[in-house]
């Protein structure tokens, strides 16, 4: 299977690294990263031009961002209906606001270091109706850096392109998993932080209607 797929790189060329990237970052099972590896492979052995190839596959990756965030954005009025419990809303409502004003560094890691979380950043970031131009600069300089490993080390590592392929896939999914623990990590602290503070609240009132006149 790895094999056909490596065939289709020199086949399709620039084509399909653009609608390789682009699929990805919706969040559709396309091997993306594989892709780049081994157009960075044929770059090397001088079929394809590099600059070409990694044009081709950024356009693309910021193109599916851009899809993404905008996804996110005219879904959001159905989700915010979903959320009839009203903590949970609350905490939407807070996790949304972090977003808007520090989701940049999110925006930007998600793209190379945190790729399998990409897609779902994008959505989150529509949603949360992430500052437009705060979003774009990020995803592009993230994607800038995601094709440029992946194109420059199938470049180095033209001859064993699927180790390294394996290898990436593997480091980059436990990177993903530490990421979504560290998520809802997160999320119970400020679950429980607002449930202690209601206790509080309580035995402050309690305490005011005890206290004698």
């Amino acid at each position: 299977m790895t094999e056909t797929l490596l065939a289709l790189v020199p086949q399709y060329g620039l084509w399909l690294l653009w609608a390789g990237t682009f699929l990805s970052c919706l969040a559709l099972p396309v091997p993306s990263s594989l892709f780049m590896l081994a157009a960075g492979g044929f770059v090397a052995s001088g079929d394809l031009v590099g600059w070409q190839a990694v044009a081709s596959a950024l356009l693309g990756a910021v193109l599916g961002d851009q899809v993404g965030y905008r996804a996110g954005y005219i879904g959001s009025t159905a989700l915010s209906r979903r959320l009839g419990n009203e903590r949970r809303a609350r905490l939407m409502a807070r996790a949304a606001a972090q977003l808007r004003d520090r989701g940049g560094m999110a925006v930007f890691l998600s793209r190379w270091l945190f790729s399998p979380l990409g897609p779902y950043v994008n959505f989150a970031g529509g949603a949360a109706v992430m500052n437009w131009r705060r979003f774009t600069l990020a995803s592009l300089a993230g994607e800038a850096v995601w094709v440029s490993i992946y194109v420059g080390l199938g470049a180095a590592f033209a001859s064993d392109i699927v180790a390294v392929a394996a290898m990436l896939g593997n480091a980059s999914g436990f990177l993903a998993a530490a990421a979504v623990a560290a998520g809802l990590a997160l999320w119970l602290r400020a679950a429980l932080r607002q449930r202690r503070d209601k206790r509080k609240e309580a035995e402050m009132s309690g305490n005011r209607r005890t206290r004698p006149r």
